[in-house]
């Protein structure tokens, strides 16, 4: 069995798969006083990931609850579904939105009437949904981070050739030496990517939920081979560019949640901006433009070429994706609208919604809109969007 997996590693890690013609490992190994990054030195972002685990949850108990009592994040009240078996048990077993079949069929096995079935789904969804104390504190611990991260990001590469040349982060390769500043710039962003997917089941989870799945596994693959074959310039960059803009989303996020709604807007209007100019345009048309085009110029063609690309294509297209939906929210901006809107969320329900759903059904049947033979309206079960969450 042993052999079998030294054969199958030995095939894996062959040079010609991720190298190009004439270079391989043994190019990578110590001399000279030059270190070189290595495979095992991976392995320390585990206890990174633990660390950030336990530092992010003494973090959001003291410094992110006293900024959130500082910038007076206050809770909406929320009136809880009153105890019924029934209800309770279709809404664990069977859906949180029922149809108004189902609806029908539960007020005759609850003795309620509809209303109080639509009503009692209601508020048993909003029980569920993050409060908002809970989502600032997040908000706020990826906002430290992520504005960290970008500062040091910047101050190791702000005197890089490589920073103002693209070009010149494949000057040498692949013996190019590992300084310190690459190598927690490294390990800082893996543990910590790591610590996303370790606590990904007790974080606020919204619509793009799996893209946030795939972005986060693709990012710590890209990072990790990037390390391993010495891609470590561009990998840098690419690091950089994303720091670049998520800060600001964070930080627009928590002045919602305070209520500071023009802060909130214009802060997002900056985020926007950013956003594309470093995911739409300087990611795609010099970074990878640099890692796609440029050493075809040096080298054929190989294995690890078209990974580590295809690794960024992926990821092109997750931001592409977002790129949407910030346009969606942007859209907010627009004469009569005072608030930014995460097209990624659900808006918590309230009873208001009830009173405006029977309104507008009202209206539709007096104009001849709506007409059922049962006499029943259709209970409305579509998700609302929220506010920035």
């Amino acid at each position: 069995m042993l052999t079998w997996l030294r054969v199958l590693s030995d095939w894996i890690w062959q040079d010609r798969l991720w190298f190009p013609a004439g270079l391989g490992w043994a190019n990578l190994k110590d001399r000279d006083g030059q270190v070189f990054a290595k495979g095992r030195d991976l392995w320390v972002i585990f206890p990174i990931a633990v660390c950030f685990l336990i530092i992010r949850q003494i973090f959001e108990r003291t410094v992110a609850v006293q900024l959130a009592s500082l910038l007076r994040v206050r809770e909406k009240p929320r009136v809880r579904a009153a105890p019924n078996t029934t209800l309770e048990s279709y809404f664990c077993n069977a859906s949180k939105f029922p149809s108004q079949s189902s609806v029908e069929e539960l007020t005759k096995q609850s003795a309620c009437s509809v209303r109080q079935v639509q009503r009692w789904f209601r508020r048993r969804r909003n029980q569920e949904r993050p409060s908002q104390i809970k989502k600032f504190r997040e908000a706020c611990w990826r906002f430290t981070f992520y504005v960290l991260a970008f500062i040091a990001g910047l101050g190791a590469l702000i005197d890089k050739p490589w920073f103002y040349d693209m070009e010149e982060m494949w000057n040498g390769f692949p013996t190019l030496p590992l300084l310190p500043s690459q190598y927690w710039y490294y390990m800082i962003e893996l543990g910590f990517y790591i610590s996303l997917l370790f606590s990904v089941a007790t974080d606020v989870k919204r619509k793009d939920f799996k893209e946030q799945i795939v972005h986060h596994v693709a990012t710590i693959l890209l990072i990790s081979f990037s390390w391993l074959v010495n891609y470590i310039r561009a990998g840098t960059l690419i690091m950089l560019v994303h720091d670049a803009s998520d800060y600001l989303l964070e930080s627009a996020k928590m002045f919602n949640y305070a209520g500071w709604r023009k802060t909130c807007n214009y802060i997002f209007i900056l985020f926007a901006a950013v956003f594309i100019l470093t995911r739409l345009v300087i990611l795609p048309f010099w970074i990878i433009h640099t890692t796609w085009v440029y050493p075809l110029t040096l080298y054929p063609p190989f294995f690890g070429f078209y990974f580590f690309n295809g690794l960024l294509f992926v990821l092109q297209c997750l931001h592409i994706f977002w790129a949407g939906l910030i346009l969606r929210m942007a859209i907010k901006f627009l004469p009569g609208n005072d608030i930014v809107e995460d097209e990624r969320s659900d808006r918590e329900e309230t009873e208001s919604d009830e009173e405006d759903d029977d309104h507008e059904k009202r209206e539709k049947t007096k104009n001849g809109f709506v007409q059922f033979g049962n006499g029943h309206t259709v209970l409305n079960n579509n998700h609302h969007h929220s506010k920035m969450e």
